[in-house]
Order: structure tokens, then C-alpha cells, then sequence
């Protein structure tokens, strides 16, 4: 057996497509970096150098709150059902697991990061931050408040973290001290008349605002500074206690406090009662007097600044100046709800989420300006397509959008819209620069990339519903199947025009393929057979392939001289499609392991049966096949041997049906699955459970969970890595080989310190060759940034054939990260020209390397030739304003020269007339 291709040590590196779902929004402490909850995971945005990165780590459940710690080392993620994982955002890991046992609203770290508070139910826990000395249990609880009535909804902090606010849907606002304070224990603020989005502390200041949802903004003033806060005067006994301890010098687990806001009618007033805080109602603003404004929803405020922003259900958002409430702008985002803001440290920019369509949204408010608008698709993702060099990733969605998005930065840079319905498929054309869609609103569309426009559509005769689309090598030819007339439509890219139209399925087309090579055209139906059509005579048909059930997708191979089928039976057969003649099967109905939807009557086993595989994509060398369809798991079998080598599961979210295998018993009651039961429809709009008469919020509104799912697998041509659109979006695999040891004909001899002697001896190639055997990636970097540029040369020409293919990826992957650009662009082109012969011999097999090392090259190429362009410009615009400088200053000179000859010509007639007179 022949050793398992790279594709299975790909690991997760990033997910597209999704930029915001729910929870809440935090920058980053030098306010540069944006983090975001996307599902069960987050992901990290850097606004200055405009890239973003997803960790790789994932909740049980969706994200519904993130805490930031002050130093920005550390972050805490709670899912919808209070599981909370303690996350380094250096190392990128999760060190320690928490379950607070019920949904967690807000969680809150204190500004000098020794605790954090979490709000749940009608409670408030106060915890010891973790990460500040080695610890068994990183959660460790301090003290349990009570006081509020209702669901507690957000907490703030005071400056020197002396005490902390708590807004609750109860309509008051609570005021706790975080350490035992004699003149403030707790304060009850009142005085709204709706739940409280959000309460802030003054700078510096026991001062506070609240902000209720129905509009309504409190000021309130506190007759106590911060440093008036008195401590609580010990007891006998715990002043012996305290001795004991300094004495003893140990460490105890601090015990639990419980701080009761509750008033107990036995209490009497005495004289510290009398002197505790006291706070007054100074003003009392609102936000919608005109009434064209709905719900507040959020709010955020920088105490810097005095700046508040607020954010309402209709997509406005406003700012205004504190505490004299001016308003300095109004702005509308979007037409869906504002479900989070957050504002950086220095106070410039404001981060916006809306979790209906899925935006993220950074808008610097003194330019009027964004510095990041993003937008996933906000139905379901159903294709997806690499561009020839890898660079770029096309999606097409449910929601009729074409996006295009950079492999390098993780983000959409454009957006096409001019579908009328869901996309179906997508493609690059060889090129790389055109991209061309099929949709259910009767249109295949090519969108160039050049100019961002739609410069074709092509259409039928009579309104059809295209299901697949396959353009070929040469990007002239543009087919579309119907999966209503059972037809295929022709066109060319050229033209315009319609070409042919393929008759002879008696079912839907679900998948067209064309072969890389030869013009040859495969269509699969449900019709239970594959068509071949040749192009080159008059599209007539070349094989009829049957099958035992309906065919769903085809696939050729890069090479084109292998095609696969997956039918409806689960089966993927390999066909030599020269000979029509089967060369293999893989029995793959049971290596998909459905799981068991909520309302599901029979068990996932049973259901299994029915289920098959929906997409293929060969990987680049063509020695694996990837498999994906109504499941969580991505198969991938080796052709040749038709085993399976890997499953990738793609979600561990169980916040989306069909994940779990068995279903709870303890949901399920007499009268069926408690999943039927709507509860918590409009969480977010009031409305709990939709009772008769009420009129508030949405009535429509119904809760569902979307089904796991793989709709399309994509391999990229560089063979580094491979993309999966899936319910939760765009998921990319891409090879990690840092984090592992993979020698190649490794010797006893083969030791860094031997290809170090090696180096000093001047005996370059040996030391290549001794690097690349023990496959260390730094001492392969190591060795050839050792070698003097003028040695390339002849190494180049002494090195075997064998290490020229490992030399090229090598480089390949250092243009990624190396600024040696110059040294390594060296090394390229003497290893093309010495052994460009050679390599074109196997060209079908080094093609994923060699469209590595373009892609690494022309990245490179657009960035410095941007930069040339605009350094030439610059130079020009000098030298321009020169010369003008230059023409005016000749113009000065000139007219100083004629006055000072006029002025001489005048002396002149003076004295010629005095001489005339005398």
C-alpha cells in the first residue's frame, strides 16, 4: 500500500463566510484587533494589517458571551448553555472547562483583572480571575449577590474596581461593592419603566448611567467619591484569625460570601445607615420623543470621551456627547436589529453587529468612514469554487449573493447581487479572472474581476431553473443544467450566444463535470445513467454510463483519465471513461454517520440508509477523493486502494440539529419531543412565549435549529489546503507541517550538528540534501540562508532531481513569511532554467507545487508593483511640481530683467534730456 496522501494532516485554519452570529463584541486591548463570536467559535479581526484568523478551538453551543481580560491574555467564552471555556489568546488553546449549570448573560472582567463577574438568572457571581499563579481550579467563586428580581442583562465596572453595576429586566439597576464596603453594600436605583440594555460609571466616578429599552436614559449622582468608600471594620475574631494566618504564612481557598439586596423589615436604621451612599435622579433624557425609533437594543460608552453610542431594532444607530446628552450623529447600518456595540480604548472607532443578516461593521465616527464592513451570507452557503492560483474563493449562497474572498486575509472584498434568487453553482474560469454563477431565477452569470461588473448573462430559450454549471479548460465553453427540462444548455463566453442544447435525459440534471484535457463533456441525472458528450463532434454522445440508482455529482480527476460517480444507493464508483468500463467502487452509506434529528421518529442507524453523498472533489495529485453530503463528518478514501483514511468532523456544535446520535430521553415526554414546544421564540423582541392579546414584538417569529450539513468540497490547486461549505459556514483545512516530524531517507548520520559542520565546510549541496532528509523546516531555512548568492549557481546544477521538487515547495512556502524576497526569487529561477526540461516530463504530478510557488510569486508581485506605481506617480508629481517651480521662477527672472532694462532706458531718456537742455 502506498502511503497516505498529505491531505489527511490537514487541521482547521480559518472559517469564512460567517463574520458575526451573536453575543457580544470586544476589541482588543491596544484597540487595534476586533474579536467576534461565529457560532461556537470566534474569531480574531486585525483592523490594522486587515487580516483575520479563526481559533481553532469550538463550544458545544453557539457563543452567547465573550470576556476580555484587561491585559488581553486571556479570554472567557460561555455558550447558550452556560458551558464556558478559559481560552489563551496566545498559545490559541483552551486551558480550563466550566459549567455555570444555567444561560449566562454578561460576563465582565474587573479593570485590574483580579476578578470577574458573570450574571445569571436573578444572580450575580463574583469569581477570582484565573491566569495570575498556578492554579488546580481556575474558577474560583468569592461572592454570590442577590437583589435584583428578574434576569439580570449587563454589568460595568468602576475604575479602580472597587464596585460594579448590575441592569436587570426587573426595570432597576444595582449598585455592589466588590469588597465589603461600611457605607455601600448595595444600592437599588429605580426610575425606568422597561428592562435595562445597559448601565456605565462615570470616569473615575461613583456617577451612572442607565439606559432602559423602551428609550429612556438616567442620570444619576452620587453624594460619594470613590475614595470615600469606607472599609468594613473587622470583627474581634477575624482579627485573630488574621494574626494566625500571618503567622502560619498559608494559603487558603477564599470562601464564599453571599451579599443579600434584599431589605430585611427587622433591620433598624442607625447611625451608618444614615451615613451610607446615597444617589439622586439629576436628569432624565429620551431617545425617541419623535417616536420614529424602535427598541433600544444596545449601547456602549467610552468614559474617556464621554461618548455614548446607542443602537436600536430598526438599524440606527446615535451618538451622543455625556452627561449633556448632544447628539453629534445619526446613521442607519442596516434594516435588522443592532445586536452589539463595542468602542475601542482610544475612543475612534465603534464596532456594530447585526445577527440577522450576519454583518460586522467598524465605523470610525470623526471621518465618517469604515474601516471594516462585512457580510456573510446570510442564508445558507451552497458553493464554492478556487481561483486557478489559490488566491481567491468564490461562494455562492441561498441568498442569491456571489462573494468573492481572499485566501490570504480571510476576507470578501466584492459582492455581486444581480441574481433575483439562490445561486447553485459557482466556478473560476482558467483565467482566474472571470467568475461565472448559475441560480434558480433562469440566468448563468460571468462577473468580471477586473472591473467588478456583470459582463454576461446567459439564458434559455423558455424560462428554466439552472441546478449545476461547468465551464471548460479553456473558458469558451459554458454549460448550465436544467433540472426542469432535463436539458443542457450551451453558450459561448465569447459571444454570448446560445450554441446547443443537449437532449437525452429523462430526469433532472444534478451535476456537469467538463475534463481538464480533452473536450469532453460528463453530465450526471437522476435519471440513473452519466452521459459523455464530445464537443468536438457537434456535442453528440460518446458513453452512456449506467448505474444502479439516481446520480448526484461527478467528478473527473486533474489528470482526466479517471471519472467518479456518487449515486443515490451511497456507493462512489470509478469509472475509465475511454472504455466505459467500472475500475472501482467505494460502499461509503456507512462511513457518513448521520445523526438523529430532533423530530425524528426513527433511529439516526435507520436513516443512514437513505442518505449518500452529495459532492466530490478529487485532492490535487488525484491519489484522494473527498466526500461530504447530510452529515458532520467529511470522508476521505484513497483511490487506488478504495479505503477510507480520514473523517473530519467539521462541527461539534450541537446548538444545530442531526448532531447527536441518540436522542435524550429526558426530552421527550407522552406527547412527543419537547423540541416542538416554541419556547423562547423572540427572546430578543419580548415576546418569551406568544400568549393571546399580546401585540408586542413579532408575533411570526419561530425558533428553529438548521441541520448540519456539507452542500460542496473544494481542493485547491496548490494542494496546501481545502474548503467545505457547511451550515456554519465557509471551513478551510489547510497542512500544518510545523507541528510535526516527517524525515525523508533519514540516516544515523543525518544530525543537525553534521549539517552545521557541513555548512562551515563549504560543502553546500551535501548540507541541502543532509537538511531535507531530516525535514526540519527551520534548519532547511537555516542551510539556505547560509549559502552565498553566487553559489546558487552550481548547486543548483549539482542537486539531484529528487530534491529540486522538495527545494521548490520549500521555496514555495518561504515566500510566505520570508522578507529575503530578492535571494529566494534566485532560487526559483535557477531551478526553472536548469531543470525546466525535466520537470515538465512530470508535470501532471509537481502541478499542485508549481501553482504553489506562482501563487507565493504573484502575491508577492501585486503588493510591490502597487507599490512602484505609487512611488512613480509620487516621483512624477515632484518632478511636475518642480518644473512648474522651475518655469515660474524663469518667469520671475524674467520680469525683474525687463523692469531693471526699462528702469535703464529711463535713466537713459533723463539724461539724454538734461544733456539736450544745457
Amino acid at each position: 500500500m502506498e502511503a497516505p496522501d498529505n491531505c489527511i494532516n490537514s487541521n482547521f485554519s480559518g472559517l469564512l463566510g460567517t463574520v458575526y452570529r451573536r453575543g457580544n463584541l470586544s476589541f482588543t486591548r491596544d484597540g487595534s484587533g476586533l474579536v467576534s463570536p461565529v457560532g461556537n467559535r470566534i474569531s480574531l479581526f486585525d483592523l490594522k494589517n486587515n487580516k483575520c484568523e479563526t481559533l481553532p478551538l469550538a463550544t458545544r453551543h453557539n457563543i452567547t458571551c465573550v470576556g476580555l481580560s484587561p491585559d488581553g491574555n486571556f479570554a472567557i467564552l460561555i455558550d447558550e448553555e452556560g458551558a464556558a471555556l478559559l481560552v489563551s489568546l496566545i498559545g490559541k488553546s483552551v486551558i480550563h472547562q466550566f459549567h455555570f449549570h444555567k444561560p449566562v448573560h454578561s460576563v465582565s472582567f474587573s479593570p485590574d483583572g483580579k476578578k470577574f463577574v458573570i450574571t445569571k438568572d436573578n444572580v450575580v457571581l463574583m469569581y477570582h480571575a484565573p491566569g495570575r499563579k498556578r492554579e488546580f481550579n481556575a474558577f474560583v467563586l468569592d461572592k454570590t449577590y442577590y437583589g435584583p428580581y428578574d434576569e439580570t442583562t449587563c454589568i460595568d465596572w468602576t475604575d479602580d474596581s472597587k464596585c460594579f453595576a448590575v441592569g436587570s429586566k426587573d426595570m432597576s439597576t444595582w449598585v455592589f461593592g466588590a469588597e465589603r464596603w461600611a457605607n455601600l453594600i448595595y444600592y437599588s436605583l429605580g426610575g425606568h419603566k422597561d428592562a435595562i440594555v445597559a448601565c456605565f460609571f462615570e470616569e473615575n466616578s461613583l456617577d451612572l448611567y442607565t439606559i432602559s429599552r423602551d428609550g429612556a436614559l438616567c442620570v444619576w449622582q452620587c453624594d460619594t467619591e470613590l475614595d470615600g468608600l469606607k472599609p468594613m471594620p473587622p470583627k474581634g475574631e477575624a482579627k485573630e484569625k488574621k494574626e494566625k494566618d500571618d503567622d502560619e504564612e498559608c494559603f487558603e481557598e477564599p470562601r464564599c460570601e453571599e451579599i443579600h439586596g434584599k431589605d430585611n423589615p427587622n433591620e433598624k436604621e442607625s447611625k451608618e445607615t444614615r451615613e451610607k451612599v446615597k444617589y439622586s435622579r439629576v436628569a432624565k433624557h429620551f431617545f425617541n420623543k419623535e417616536g420614529d425609533f424602535n427598541n433600544l437594543t444596545s449601547a456602549a460608552y467610552h468614559k474617556k470621551t464621554h461618548l455614548l453610542v446607542t443602537g436600536f431594532a430598526s438599524g440606527i444607530f446615535h451618538l451622543h456627547e455625556l452627561p449633556d446628552f448632544n447628539l453629534i450623529h445619526s446613521l442607519s447600518i442596516s434594516d435588522q436589529r443592532i445586536s452589539s456595540i463595542s468602542i475601542n480604548c482610544t475612543g475612534d472607532w465603534i464596532a456594530f453587529g447585526c445577527s440577522g443578516l450576519g454583518q460586522l461593521l467598524v465605523w470610525e465616527w470623526q471621518s465618517e468612514s469604515y474601516v471594516l464592513k462585512q457580510q456573510g451570507h446570510f442564508n445558507s452557503m451552497v458553493s464554492v469554487a478556487y481561483s486557478p492560483d489559490g488566491q481567491y474563493i468564490v461562494t455562492g449562497g441561498d441568498d442569491g449573493k456571489v462573494k468573492v474572498w481572499s485566501t490570504s486575509s480571510s476576507f470578501c472584498f466584492v459582492t455581486f447581487t444581480e441574481h433575483a434568487s439562490g445561486v447553485t453553482a459557482v466556478t473560476f474560469t482558467s483565467s482566474g479572472y472571470v467568475v461565472v454563477s448559475a441560480s434558480l431565477d433562469g440566468t448563468v452569470r460571468a462577473f468580471d474581476l477586473h472591473r467588478y461588473r456583470n459582463f454576461r448573462t446567459f439564458t434559455s430559450p423558455r424560462p428554466t431553473q439552472f441546478s449545476c454549471l461547468a465551464v471548460d479548460s479553456s473558458g469558451e465553453i459554458v454549460s448550465a443544467g436544467s433540472q426542469d427540462s432535463f436539458e443542457i444548455f450551451i453558450w459561448s463566453m465569447q459571444s454570448g450566444r446560445l450554441l446547443d442544447v443537449l437532449s437525452g435525459h429523462e430526469g433532472p440534471i444534478s451535476s456537469l463535470s467538463f475534463n481538464p484535457v480533452k473536450c469532453v463533456l460528463a453530465s450526471a441525472s437522476w435519471d440513473k445513467t452519466v452521459k459523455l458528450w464530445d464537443m468536438l463532434d457537434s456535442w453528440r454522445t460518446k458513453e452512456t454510463l449506467m448505474l444502479n440508482s439516481d446520480v448526484l455529482v461527478v467528478a473527473f480527476r486533474p489528470d482526466g483519465k479517471e471519472l467518479a460517480v456518487a449515486s443515490l444507493n451511497g456507493q462512489i464508483t470509478f469509472w475509465d471513461h475511454e472504455n466505459a468500463v467500472q475500475t472501482g467502487s467505494i460502499e461509503g452509506r456507512h462511513d457518513l454517520q448521520m445523526g438523529r434529528k430532533e423530530l425524528d421518529k426513527i433511529t439516526a442507524k435507520q436513516s443512514a440508509k437513505g442518505k449518500s453523498f452529495t459532492t466530490l472533489c478529487y485532492s490535487a495529485d488525484g491519489q484522494s477523493i473527498l466526500a461530504g453530503g447530510l452529515s458532520k463528518f467529511v470522508c476521505i478514501y484513497n483511490v487506488k486502494e478504495q479505503i477510507l483514511m480520514k473523517k473530519f468532523e467539521i462541527s461539534c456544535n450541537f446548538s444545530l440539529d442531526a448532531m447527536e446520535e441518540y436522542l435524550d430521553r429526558r426530552k421527550m415526554t407522552e406527547f412527543g419531543s419537547m423540541a416542538l414546544i416554541d419556547e423562547g421564540a423572540g427572546d430578543e423582541d419580548g415576546v418569551a412565549i406568544p400568549l393571546p392579546g399580546v401585540k408586542r414584538g413579532d408575533m411570526s417569529a419561530r425558533h428553529f435549529k438548521p441541520e448540519i450539513r456539507v452542500s460542496c468540497l473544494q481542493f485547491s490547486p496548490t494542494g496546501r489546503s481545502w474548503a467545505a461549505t457547511t451550515t456554519e459556514g465557509l471551513l478551510i483545512y489547510s497542512l500544518d507541517s510545523g507541528l510535526m516530524f516527517d524525515p525523508f531517507e533519514l540516516d544515523v548520520d543525518v544530525t543537525p550538528s553534521s549539517i552545521r559542520k557541513m555548512l562551515h565546510g563549504k560543502e553546500y549541496t551535501v548540507a541541502i540534501i543532509m537538511a531535507f532528509k531530516l525535514n526540519e523546516k527551520k534548519l532547511i531555512q537555516e542551510v539556505i540562508e547560509t549559502i552565498p548568492s553566487n553559489e546558487v549557481d552550481v548547486i543548483c546544477s549539482s542537486l539531484p532531481d529528487l530534491y529540486v521538487e522538495k527545494l521548490l515547495e520549500f521555496l514555495a512556502s518561504a515566500f510566505e513569511i520570508s522578507c529575503h524576497l530578492e535571494f529566494y526569487l534566485i532560487w526559483a529561477h535557477k531551478l526553472l532554467m536548469l531543470h525546466g526540461q525535466k520537470l515538465k516530463t512530470r508535470s501532471e504530478k509537481l502541478l499542485p507545487v508549481l501553482q504553489f510557488l506562482q501563487k507565493s510569486i504573484q502575491r508577492h508581485f501585486d503588493d510591490v508593483s502597487k507599490l512602484c506605481e505609487w512611488n512613480i506617480y509620487n516621483i512624477k508629481y515632484v518632478l511636475a511640481i518642480s518644473q512648474q517651480r522651475g518655469v515660474k521662477r524663469l518667469a520671475d527672472t524674467s520680469a525683474e530683467e525687463g523692469d531693471m532694462d526699462s528702469d535703464c532706458d529711463y535713466i537713459m531718456q533723463d539724461s539724454h534730456k538734461e544733456s539736450f537742455s544745457s
